[in-house]
């Protein structure tokens, strides 16, 4: 649900001026998406979104990063990829070991990449489980690890 609202969030402000996030919750409840101001503001700190002057002369919301296109999933697997330690397979589930406090940041990844077959994911400072369907899903997800890293 949250990958699919700040992918809409990036929809939104690609196409209209949104100035505010009063502005942005309401179109968002016009594009069928439900959101408090506490959760919007998460995503827009997240997201890494700015605002920026609009041609008009007020301002705008915009993605940041390069040349102002941000990439959320590369953004991710980079933090992925210099965040965890080590990582082993226990028939179904995936012990992540990670630097302090990046935990949370490893799940996020892998629940962004809409795996199949992966149940969840929790998270603690420096461990993370992920509990896959089967111990072959487990396996295989081990491989794409190795392949990130």
């Amino acid at each position: 649900m949250k990958a699919e609202r700040q992918k809409k969030i990036l929809e939104i402000i690609a196409r209209e001026d949104i100035e505010t996030q009063n502005q942005l919750i309401e179109a968002l409840a016009r594009e069928g998406v439900k959101s408090t101001q506490a959760t919007l503001s998460r995503d827009i700190r997240d997201m890494h979104l700015v605002k920026e002057l609009a041609p008009e002369g007020g301002y705008r919301y915009t993605a940041g990063g390069k040349e102002g296109i941000f990439d959320h999933d590369v953004r991710l697997k980079k933090i992925f990829r210099e965040s965890v330690v080590d990582y082993d397979v226990a028939q179904n589930l995936i012990v992540i070991k990670t630097l302090p406090g990046l935990a949370d940041a490893a799940c996020s990844t892998l629940d962004s990449m809409h795996i199949p077959n992966l149940v969840g994911s929790i998270a603690g400072d420096d461990t993370a489980f992920i509990a896959m369907k089967d111990n072959a899903s487990a396996e295989r997800l081990c491989d794409e690890i190795e392949d990130l890293l």
